[in-house]
């Protein structure tokens, strides 16, 4: 039965990872956008769009490097969501 409490869990476990997986893709952009924004600080180069490119390919670089393990983690999460529906419903 789907009580207020499971309802609870299910939804501070799903919370959980996508805080996991927003993480793995956020945190690279923004050290890498660290490092531009204090070479342009010590260059004196105040160019905006200077910034956008390697936070970019950072960014990609990050989901080709853990898009295997996201994508698992994720179906790993919705088998286990399937598995518990049946038990929860009958």
């Amino acid at each position: 039965m789907l009580t207020p409490d499971v309802a609870v869990d299910l939804v501070i476990e799903a919370l959980h990872i996508v805080m996991i997986l927003v993480l793995v893709l956020v945190v690279p952009g923004l050290v890498a956008g660290l490092l531009v924004a204090l070479v342009q600080a010590a260059t004196q180069i105040n160019e905006q769009t200077l910034s956008f490119l390697p936070r970019l390919l950072v960014t990609l670089l990050a989901i080709i490097l853990t898009g295997r393990w996201m994508s698992g983690y994720l179906m790993d999460y919705c088998v286990s969501i399937f598995q518990r529906a049946a038990t929860l419903v009958g």
